[in-house]
């Protein structure tokens, strides 16, 4: 597999493009940004530290769960190279577009870069497997907010519209994504049809037999590992509780942002804010949705559910400085420490390599 290469102007123009959407969305709003800087510099700083450390806690969570996976596929990585893959992927998940998927295949690509091609299927099955858990807890989150928002008051039909589209299409992708789990065949047939589609469109200029090939292994190696968390109940639930556990810390950090400028939320708007953008997120559409949209997703959101606009447009910026700054310049230098550690192993191997004696 090819190392992930980004050229800077690349690594910017999006988040660049996603602030200016979201401040030209702030002004169309005609939302105070006076008031707003006014607000954040009232923000009790204990309340924030504490939110910025459950961003640290749902990264943790989330590697540990992944482990747990890998682990008993018989694919050990210790809790620290989990900790840093994960915050890679995050970091590539943030600057490349179609987020639902290139973290993931970031994470492909270091496992099998370190522990070889051989493990290849177990990892991509790891990768469905925590994905479809992800799904599945963020699916019964939105439900479950959804639920006491209808209890607490009158919801809006335009959330409650969107709210039950999500739940259905993540649904269908959740059944989906489990038929090509349990049949080999469509998998197969998936492979098939891609490569057949590739093979068009360089008009007959590139055969991928090899690839076809390397690919049939792969796909059988990921049915043989899917069937083996068949067979382990137990290894899905303990996965199941770090999910979950990662979930209520990525939930948390919004709640304790609103507690720092002094306002109690309703846990409900929480879970169906944070659930309808992470169920956008988890649909491949190939759209960036990381920087500009979210942010004026929450805003609307919040501000239909009852939130003043003030608080609305400070606790997402407040917000999004955690969830997503704060990820890609921790990211960025997870990415650029790893890599330079890879490059200095690699130096030290070669230099360390004997010289071969000259024939005089």
């Amino acid at each position: 597999m090819n190392p992930i290469k980004l050229s800077g102007w690349k690594m910017a123009v999006i988040p660049i493009l996603g602030i200016c959407a979201f401040i030209a969305y702030l002004y169309l709003l005609r939302v105070d940004i006076p008031q707003i800087i006014s607000i954040i510099q009232q923000a009790n700083p204990r309340f924030y530290l504490l939110a910025a450390l459950f961003v640290f806690l749902d990264v943790f969570f989330l590697s540990e769960a992944w482990r747990v996976l890998l682990r008993h596929l018989s694919v050990k990585l210790s809790v620290l190279r989990a900790y840093i893959y994960v915050w890679y992927s995050l970091f590539i998940d943030i600057i490349v577009p179609a987020e639902s998927i290139s973290g993931e295949f970031s994470r492909l690509y270091l496992v099998s870069r370190d522990y070889g091609n051989d493990v290849s299927g177990k990892v991509v099955a790891s990768l469905v497997a925590h994905r479809l858990i992800g799904m599945t807890i963020g699916f019964l989150s939105l439900i479950l907010g959804l639920s006491m928002l209808l209890s607490e008051t009158q919801i809006n039909s335009i959330i409650f519209n969107i709210s039950l589209f999500l739940i259905t299409a993540t649904a269908i992708l959740i059944v989906l994504l489990l038929l090509l789990c349990i049949k080999e065949q469509w998998t197969l047939r998936l492979i098939d049809l891609l490569l057949k589609a590739i093979e068009f469109v360089s008009k007959g200029r590139w055969k991928p037999t090899k690839i076809r090939d390397e690919a049939q292994k792969l796909a059988n190696m990921f049915h043989s590992s899917i069937l083996e968390f068949g067979r382990a109940p137990n290894v899905i639930v303990s996965a199941l509780l770090l999910s979950s556990l990662s979930w209520f810390s990525y939930l948390a950090t919004s709640y304790l942002v609103f507690l720092s400028l002094g306002f109690k939320v309703s846990w409900s708007v929480i879970l169906v804010s944070q659930s309808i953008i992470s169920a956008v997120k988890s649909i491949p559409l190939g759209i960036p949705f990381e920087v500009g949209l979210p942010e004026i997703t929450m805003v609307t959101i919040y501000s239909v559910l009852g939130v003043p606009s003030g608080i609305s447009a400070t606790s997402t910026i407040l917000n999004r400085v955690l969830t997503l700054w704060l990820r890609f310049f921790v990211g960025f230098f997870v990415q650029q420490f790893f890599e330079l550690k890879q490059i200095t192993t690699k130096l030290k191997t070669e230099l360390d390599k004997p010289k071969s004696s000259k024939i005089y």
